[in-house]
């Protein structure tokens, strides 16, 4: 596997979720409440209606916090990201490592852990460098192919435009056609992570994908699920329009991303190369 190969995949989960937070969104017909039922203002809304309304508050978002998963993959994200495309936290592949991730304007660092290491480079190369550079983040700029593709999912902006129907403004409301074959339901309110959540449901050719929607204050989108073929996907979103931090890591703390480029060109192009 290349590093270009390896840069790709951490992006593999938010791509994912894209195409959910869409597909649960953008179809349906309208399914009307009969009562409060502890739906607040969401009570008078039909479901269609409702997911419309979470999908303009969320490409409205200044900033939020995006965590996904799925179990077709072992890619994990927590980050917190805006529109200028900076953010903070973590992409995770599970048995193959996690990576702290700081993205600043056109600058990035990156902090692998040990397990990401070893997963990249062979027998002691791996033990080698996950010491040498133990708590130190690799920094350069998005000039450089593998913080470009690492820091991909940085992007709000690209998140929220393929969250809204092809040809349409990030910035505005959808305009949407029904489907007459598929119609959106709204669930029984809930609560998630403390907060108020009413979901709203789409079943269509054996998938079902379900939206929580906040009941109070603004009516943001707070997590998707979708579930086809036995394989599940959850994407949370929180903290909306909270500035992302511009702390960066403090030039002690890093090393030029050269350092890991150089490692990996020498473990393709030693023994077993290829093979990874």
């Amino acid at each position: 596997m290349t590093s270009r190969r390896r840069a790709a995949t951490a992006t593999t989960a938010l791509t994912c979720g894209v195409a959910l937070f869409a597909g649960a969104a953008c179809t349906g017909a309208a399914a009307a409440a009969a009562s409060d039922g502890g739906e607040g203002d969401l009570a008078n809304k039909s479901a269609q209606q409702i997911s419309d309304d979470a999908l303009h508050q969320l490409v409205a978002a200044k900033s939020l916090r995006l965590r996904t998963q799925t179990s077709a993959d072992p890619t994990k994200l927590d980050l917190t990201l805006d529109r200028a495309g900076n953010c903070t936290g973590a992409i995770s592949k599970g048995e193959l490592g996690r990576v702290e991730l700081v993205k600043h304007g056109n600058q990035v660092w990156m902090k692998p852990d040990a397990a990401f290491w070893k997963s990249q480079l062979p027998g002691k190369a791996g033990d080698d460098a996950a010491e040498e550079y133990k708590d130190t983040y690799l920094h350069g700029t998005t000039k450089d192919a593998f913080l470009r593709g690492l820091s991909a999912a940085c992007d709000l902006k690209a998140f929220q435009k393929s969250a809204v129907a092809p040809g349409e403004p990030p910035s505005g409301a959808p305009s949407r056609s029904p489907s007459p074959s598929v119609a959106l339901v709204k669930g029984r309110p809930t609560t998630h992570e403390g907060a108020r959540v009413l979901p709203v449901i789409k079943k269509a050719q054996g998938a079902v994908q379900t939206l929580y929607v906040a009941i109070d204050g603004k009516h943001y989108p707070l997590k998707l699920t979708a579930e086809v073929d036995h394989q599940t996907g959850t994407i949370l979103m929180s903290n909306y329009d909270t500035p992302v931090s511009v702390k960066t890591p403090a030039p002690g703390q890093t090393a030029d991303i050269s350092a890991l480029e150089e490692r990996l060109r020498g473990s393709e192009s030693g023994p077993g190369a290829g093979n990874t």
